[in-house]
């Protein structure tokens, strides 16, 4: 004899899933694991992106050494706050996220949108300089 187990009303699952999106949502938002449009930014000139980052960049990073934020050679990859020497936000040390051509056009175009508590005031509002920027960033191996 088969029993159907289905409950009868819809409630119970309805209501688990709204109590799940009010306690839950808060803290995905907060930890920016919720959805996120990422984007690919437009083919980049590595020129262009080697003479953005000299005249916007340098006064915080260098490309081997750390200054103010970290350095930046082997940063396509790599795990966001984790290049060893440097010390991170606690924000950026726990993050989960990966330095890719999309997390870097994120990062740059917004850095506290990507990484709540980061530290890095900075950001850059042109899309193509963000993508000339990733391109030099690319290079840096």
């Amino acid at each position: 004899m088969h029993v159907d187990r289905t409950p009868t009303s819809p409630w119970p699952g309805r209501l688990a899933a709204a109590a799940f999106c009010l306690l839950a949502g808060p803290l995905l938002a907060q930890a920016n694991l919720g959805p996120r449009n990422w984007q690919t930014p437009p083919p980049g000139d590595v020129l262009k992106g080697q003479s953005l980052y000299q005249a916007r960049c340098t006064a915080c990073h260098a490309v081997d050494s750390n200054k103010i934020g970290p350095a930046h050679r082997g940063v396509m990859g790599r795990r966001v706050g984790s290049l060893k020497g440097y010390k991170y936000s606690d924000e950026m040390a726990q993050s989960r996220l990966r330095w890719t051509p999309q997390t870097l056009n994120a990062w740059l175009q917004d850095p506290e949108d990507l990484v709540a508590g980061q530290r890095m005031g900075f950001q850059v509002e042109d899309a193509q300089e963000r993508a000339d920027l990733i391109a030099w960033l690319a290079t840096l191996k």
